[in-house]
């Protein structure tokens, strides 16, 4: 067929690879090489065919040897090497060298983390496999526990401006040889970055009355861990500002919703709700985390908050989506007391009961707090998402007519894709970490689960233009809005989304000035 033979040109012209780049694997997860973005880029190699991974890295890194003007001499000692460098050069100099390109890319990149160079103690090996990118799409910027798979550093000093700016420059990597590596560097500046936002957070919290207005504007760019817990009641309205009432809020509020408990849950086997609970009961199952979710206690405590609150409010009852918005708030107040990196797979058997019960309970008020502003979305008929997916429908018309001819000259309808996109505000469409981070922004947006996320929907649009241009199939064109490759996404690309939407609405409509970045 002819779109077959379109495809097929298509997928050619992404077969050509920078010296030094990784050969992707291609599937709906993953969008082709885009030529158009990186149109320099091919023409600073030539094609060649594709062939294995294992095979294509040898190649690329002699291609990479002969287009770097001081490789090594393979015959020579690289250790000796290394160790002379290190010898001869200034240690001062050096990290001054360092620190500046670190605050250059701290600017311009959002502090990206140089890819590794070798230390005095390192051999460089031919067969080195630089580590797999999850995405096919350069464009990305990677987050900062990905930045190591940047491309090499010698092949920036070849590469077009876009890769200097995802690697160090060339001669910063050479004066880097008898120094720390340079991500222990990265990891230290941007430790410093972090200490000083969170001493700001700290600073605000402390007062007596905590300054509402200033704390979302200082958690619009992102709020630090060890702060998000208490900054998100805040934020929700569900802890006071004043610092002196909170404990006896915190008190009531537990309380009253354990009461709850103990007035209606048991109500669940009753022929007029066993209906409720039954779905909740079939639909937790299928959320994730999965190591988080399927274990006992935080299935019974999923099931108890969804239960109480669809009793609670009759006008909508339990819908699904409203379980997925549960996710966020209880991952974020588990972490008070989970010292593990990653909670998707902490053990939540080892938290104390009362802490638990704590978790439970704010976790349920603040879901709560959220839903009362988005209501509409799961009364009947969900007219609330109706009527969003018909304003994004009429904003991308607006901010990009060609995308949104595109997908009417394809027949494909807003309500198709975006329906899930209002349902459970992206939650399906990135990665938890990500939700996270931009619920973070969300709680500091005037209405930012009810309008600001309309901006970034249509944000998600514009991000992936090039590729849904690209689609000339009804099918392939709606699978890729239905299945969008974000798996790898990390804090940078969600602040790059969330960037792009406030631009959209500061241009499409009214945005209070403090929020500009």
């Amino acid at each position: 067929m002819a779109s077959d033979g379109a495809r097929k040109q298509f997928w050619k012209r992404s077969n050509s690879k920078v010296p030094g780049s990784i050969q992707h694997v291609y599937g709906a997860q993953h969008p082709p090489f885009d030529p158009l973005l990186h149109g320099t880029l091919l023409r600073a190699t030539p094609k060649v065919p594709t062939t294995p991974v294992k095979a294509k890295r040898g190649s690329t890194f002699q291609e990479f040897e002969r287009n770097t003007s001081d490789a090594w001499d393979a015959g020579e000692d690289d250790d000796e090497l290394l160790a002379m460098a290190a010898e001869s050069l200034n240690t001062a100099v050096v990290m001054e060298t360092a620190n500046r390109v670190l605050r250059n890319h701290s600017q311009r990149q959002g502090c990206h983390k140089p890819p590794g160079a070798l230390g005095p103690e390192q051999k460089p090996k031919p067969s080195v496999e630089p580590p797999l990118v999850p995405s096919g799409d350069l464009r990305l910027v990677k987050s900062v526990s990905e930045s190591h798979t940047s491309c090499p550093a010698g092949s920036a000093s070849d590469a077009v401006p876009l890769q200097r700016s995802q690697s160090l420059p060339h001669s910063a990597t050479v004066a880097l040889g008898g120094v720390p590596e340079p991500s222990t560097l990265s990891s230290s500046a941007l430790s410093e970055r972090e200490a000083s936002r969170l001493d700001k957070f700290k600073q605000l919290l402390a007062g007596p009355n905590t300054d509402l207005e200033e704390l979302r504007k200082l958690s619009w760019s992102g709020i630090p861990k060890p702060v998000r817990a208490i900054t998100w009641k805040l934020l929700s309205g569900y802890l006071p500002a004043n610092v002196d009432r909170r404990p006896a809020t915190l008190q009531r509020k537990q309380k009253e919703y354990f009461a709850f408990i103990d007035h209606y849950y048991d109500s669940r086997t009753d022929e007029v709700h066993q209906d409720t609970y039954r779905q909740i009961h079939i639909d937790i199952p299928r959320m994730s985390p999965e190591a988080l979710i399927l274990q006992p206690k935080v299935t019974e405590i999923f099931e108890r908050i969804l239960f109480i609150w669809a009793i609670r409010h009759p006008a909508s009852g339990y819908v699904q989506g409203i379980n997925d918005l549960v996710t966020p708030f209880f991952v974020v107040f588990i972490c008070e007391y989970i010292d593990e990196e990653d909670v998707d797979t902490a053990d939540v058997s080892c938290v104390p009961a009362d802490a638990l019960r704590n978790v439970e309970a704010d976790t349920y008020w603040c879901m709560s707090r959220l839903l009362d502003g988005i209501q509409d979305n799961y009364t009947f008929a969900q007219p609330g998402i109706q009527m969003k997916v018909k304003i994004l429908e009429e904003l991308v018309s607006r901010i990009d007519g060609q995308v949104h001819r595109h997908l009417d000259q394809h027949e494909v309808r807003y309500l198709q894709f975006a329906f899930r996109w209002m349902n459970n505000l992206l939650m399906r469409e990135v990665p938890l970490r990500c939700t996270i981070r931009l619920w973070d922004t969300y709680q500091s947006e005037p209405e930012g689960f009810a309008h600001f996320h309309l901006y970034v929907c249509a944000a998600f649009l514009v991000r992936w233009r090039k590729e849904i241009l690209g689609e000339r199939d009804f099918q392939e064109l709606l699978l890729f809005l239905q299945n969008l490759p974000t798996a790898h996404w990390g804090d940078e690309d969600v602040s790059l989304l969330l960037a792009e939407a406030y631009r959209l609405k500061f241009v499409f409509a009214d945005a209070p000035n403090h929020y500009k970045k």
